[in-house]
């Protein structure tokens, strides 16, 4: 059983909240780019010297928000693969989709800053990578799960992996344990298929083209599925 916190750590947790509470929302003016603890530390009424025992710097509060992002979206998907039938694998491959476009439309500028243009000059450090699969984890649990099951019937062979995919496939396989090298191409595809959708919708590539994106959007998770082999 841990000790309870002190006042001082407790004064801490609340301010280290307010500040990146108040990043976040500045993500939509300044975006990520421009982010500045000065001008953070200006809105708190905080002396910009005072910010510094919090974030020494501004790759330090970017990589704050970066993991308090990819674990809200780790978060609803856990969510929405478990309110579903373990043995319904379409249906939690489903419920993950609309779980991340979800998220993503009603978080549209932390999603920028997850999966947009790269910040110029920021390189994310390896405390990110734990929170950045978890979201993944559950992908790879519906895949292998459907695998175990025997649940798993692609469609009519694809293009065979290049030899030079071996040795990637074998990097996905710690997440998709037990499957082909075809059904983690697939995989790929899949997952890679999803983001790109939701990033075209939400950066507006699809405006004035897609008229009804929420029902377009779940038919291609549909057929995505397919591709993967999980029962209609």
């Amino acid at each position: 059983m841990s000790s309870p916190r002190t006042a001082r750590e407790r004064v801490r947790a609340e301010l280290t909240r307010e500040i990146t509470d108040l990043a976040r929302a500045r993500l939509a003016t300044d975006g990520a780019a421009g982010l500045s603890l000065r001008a953070v530390a200006r809105e708190m009424g905080m002396a910009s010297s005072a910010i510094y025992r919090y974030f020494p710097s501004r790759d330090d509060l970017l990589t704050a928000l970066i993991i308090d992002g990819y674990n809200a979206v780790g978060e609803v998907v856990e969510k929405a693969d478990a309110a579903r039938p373990r043995e319904d694998h379409t249906g939690r491959w489903l419920a993950v989709c609309h779980a991340v476009r979800d998220w993503a439309l009603a978080h549209p500028h932390e999603y920028a800053l997850l999966y947009g243009s790269p910040v110029p000059g920021y390189r994310a450090p390896a405390d990110t990578v734990a929170a950045a699969v978890r979201d993944t984890v559950v992908y790879g649990r519906i895949v292998s799960d459907a695998h175990r099951a025997g649940a798993l019937s692609p469609p009519e062979p694809g293009p065979p992996p290049p030899p030079s995919f071996g040795e990637d496939a074998a990097r996905v396989r710690e997440l998709i344990p037990g499957v082909s090298d075809d059904v983690i191409a697939r995989a790929l595809v899949a997952w890679t298929g999803l983001f790109g959708w939701v990033s075209f919708e939400l950066f507006g590539q699809f405006d004035n083209v897609i008229l009804d994106p929420a029902t377009a959007f779940d038919h291609c998770m549909r057929h995505h599925a397919r591709l993967l082999g999980l029962p209609a």
